[in-house]
């Protein structure tokens, strides 16, 4: 059987043009994921950002989006709406290699915009109420934080799709983000392709993705297992009442005082 021109991979790789890069002293290029950046290769499926705050996930899934003419705040091709012009200048000098495939649909969600992006969702139902069916038939400031985040995933993604998440799991309950790996997987099944940016043991133990750790050093692939959010989560479950001596432990302190 044929491949259908709407079935994933769309993205190969993410390759960064640093000949061109003004300083590596000056931000985004500061940034330890991005001053060792050169190139990454991307899953089929599913590639994970995973690492410390602050070490460029965020940044690099943002110029990823922007790259694929998505709104910097989140949301389709169609949103270009801008509450504040924030997003660095790294999409400049980011370059995509891509396959002959498109997406029939195309997302992006960050987690610290999504208040944004249901208002941006609202003034557009105002002329088309249509569009809330993408969103569980009602207004997402009209649902709780989980339940706004599980309903743009479960209603407004399709099939053969390419989706960017940034913290996908910021509101989600375990059980949640077990039910997300359903929906992550049938979505797979239908060709579609996601990049997502993560800290949950759980999201990121979905089988055969790639996961990328960021990090001082830069960016390297690594072994769900070897990750730290497995190793911490796994040693704290299994030495729960160890782990909070040494966590809570004074040390004969003196409480601080405001």
């Amino acid at each position: 059987m044929s491949k259908s021109p709407n079935e994933g991979p769309f993205i190969v790789s993410a390759v960064l043009a640093r000949d061109r890069v003004p300083s590596f002293a000056k931000y985004p290029f500061s940034l330890p994921a991005v001053r060792n950046f050169s190139s990454m290769q991307l899953h089929p499926k599913v590639t994970f950002f995973v690492g410390e705050n602050g070490t460029g996930k965020s940044t690099l899934l943002e110029a990823i989006a922007v790259n694929c003419d998505l709104n910097a705040e989140g949301g389709s091709r169609n949103f270009n709406f801008a509450t504040r012009e924030t997003h660095s200048t790294l999409d400049r000098y980011i370059k995509l290699i891509k396959t002959l495939a498109w997406p029939k649909d195309c997302y992006y969600l960050r987690a610290e915009s999504l208040y944004n992006l249901a208002s941006e969702i609202d003034r557009l139902a105002e002329d088309d109420a249509g569009i809330l069916g993408g969103y569980g038939g009602r207004s997402l400031h009209e649902q709780s934080h989980g339940e706004s985040f599980f309903a743009l995933f479960d209603n407004r993604l399709r099939g053969r799709g390419l989706y960017i998440m940034d913290e996908p799991e910021a509101a989600l309950s375990p059980n949640r983000q077990m039910q997300f790996l359903n929906l992550l997987h049938n979505y797979c099944g239908y060709g579609s392709q996601f990049i997502i940016a993560t800290h949950s043991p759980i999201i990121m133990a979905y089988p055969d993705a790639w996961i990328y750790e960021f990090g001082l050093e830069g960016i390297r692939r690594i072994e769900y297992e070897k990750t730290e959010h497995y190793q911490v989560t796994r040693s704290f479950l299994l030495h729960t009442e160890r782990m909070l001596k040494v966590l809570l432990q004074n040390d004969e302190e003196e409480p601080r005082t405001k």
